[in-house]
């Protein structure tokens, strides 16, 4: 399944790790260096949410966190079904 928020269109985006040695000029040393980059990913903070689609329907959907703190998401009304009494014999 991609990494993908269903409202705001966040994905993955590229970086990098950047690898570092040295003491820094500011602590005594004599600076620092790069030794090492190293490919990455960030991932969006996707959450599982039920939530009212505009058409009316109840699903879950992969929003991001901030797609819900923007409000952007309707939450799904808490269910009030009973279960039926059980037919005695």
């Amino acid at each position: 399944m991609a990494r993908i928020c269903e409202l705001t269109g966040k994905r993955p985006m590229k970086g990098s790790i950047i690898w570092r040695s040295g003491k820094p000029k500011k602590q005594g040393g004599i600076g620092t260096h790069i030794t090492a980059i190293t490919k990455r990913r960030f991932f969006p903070n996707l959450q599982r949410v039920k939530a009212l689609l505009p058409s009316g329907e109840v699903r879950y959907i992969r929003v991001s966190a901030a797609a819900i703190k923007k409000g952007l998401v309707t939450k799904a009304p808490k269910r009030n079904w009973t279960k039926p009494e059980a037919v005695k014999a």
